[in-house]
């Protein structure tokens, strides 16, 4: 005698797709690939403009060597290289500050973050998502300059750029690091190994290449910043390699400078500033592909 047991189990068999399906399939792919274009458009024709009017000054080799010390409003000729110097100088110091900040904040939110402190962190990040880049400038005016008694200068540009760049370090970091699988920590905790450890030898290397992503992101937007730069610190048409005091350049508010020269070599240097700012922009995105590269290649 046989049981149920014994006969075999046939295999379900699946309907073919019904031919709605396969339209609203098919419509739902076409709109998706429309809204693609549609949001490539604006994106292509900001960079054809950008190139076409200012290919010409970014050609020259003195665009790269020289500043505009002696170069009259009128005047072709001179470089950026003073600008150059001042945006990379401020980016810079920003991120030095606020990288270990935003990166330390997430550890703790992701890693720490309980009760109220957790909670505040957490508003206060959010806050500072929203705040306008004019009124981080005027927040620090009050505070490095009206209040302390600091000169304008390039510091105070990228004490303004600080408060620009962590919300993005932070929020960044922070979704890296929900991202770790929580059986690496147990694995480490299984072995022995402190927490602290366990998160500076394993969690933050795991998350690490999505967190240099984040971070050049926060970087390159400050890179474009140009209310900081208004009222923290005065143009220089020469190179300034003092941070505490003395007016910098920087590509943005080079662009604003010239926006009111209303010659022809002036149109030309504003076209010319806003391509080499694009160009470090995506000079520092090729650099963070390659570095996520070669920190996946060697986990």
């Amino acid at each position: 005698m046989t049981t149920t047991l014994d006969k075999p189990i046939k295999a379900p068999t699946f309907r073919d797709v019904s031919l709605g399906r396969k339209i609203r399939n098919n419509v739902a792919t076409v709109a998706v690939w429309l809204c693609f274009g549609i949001a490539l458009v604006p994106l292509a024709w900001v960079l054809v403009t950008v190139i076409s009017h200012g290919i010409d000054a970014v050609a020259s080799l003195n665009w790269w060597q020289k500043s505009q010390k002696g170069i009259l409003p009128e005047q072709t000729g001179g470089g950026v290289y003073h600008a150059i110097y001042g945006t990379i100088v401020q980016s810079a110091v920003a991120a030095v500050i606020a990288v270990p900040i935003g990166v330390m904040a997430a550890v703790y939110l992701v890693e720490y973050g309980r009760g109220r402190l957790a909670k505040v962190t957490t508003f206060m990040v959010d806050i500072l998502a929203g705040v306008p880049s004019i009124v981080a400038a005027l927040f620090i005016f009050a505070l490095w300059i009206a209040t302390l008694g600091f000169p304008q200068s390039a510091l105070a540009v990228s004490l303004a750029m600080v408060l620009l760049m962590l919300p993005v370090v932070v929020r960044s970091s922070e979704e890296m690091l929900k991202l770790v699988p929580d059986e690496l920590r147990e694995a480490s905790y299984a072995l022995g190994i402190p927490k602290w450890k366990t998160i500076a030898r394993i969690v933050v290397p795991t998350a690490l290449p999505g967190m240099i992503s984040g971070i050049l992101l926060a970087l390159a937007r400050v890179m474009g910043e140009t209310a900081p730069v208004l009222v923290l610190v005065g143009y220089s048409k020469s190179i300034n390699t003092n941070l505490f005091d003395g007016n910098m350049a920087s590509l943005p508010l080079l662009i604003y400078q010239e926006l009111a020269n209303p010659e022809a070599a002036g149109r030309e240097r504003v076209w010319g500033a806003a391509l080499t700012l694009i160009l470090l922009i995506a000079l520092l995105y090729a650099a963070a592909a390659v570095v996520n590269k070669l920190l996946t290649r060697n986990r």
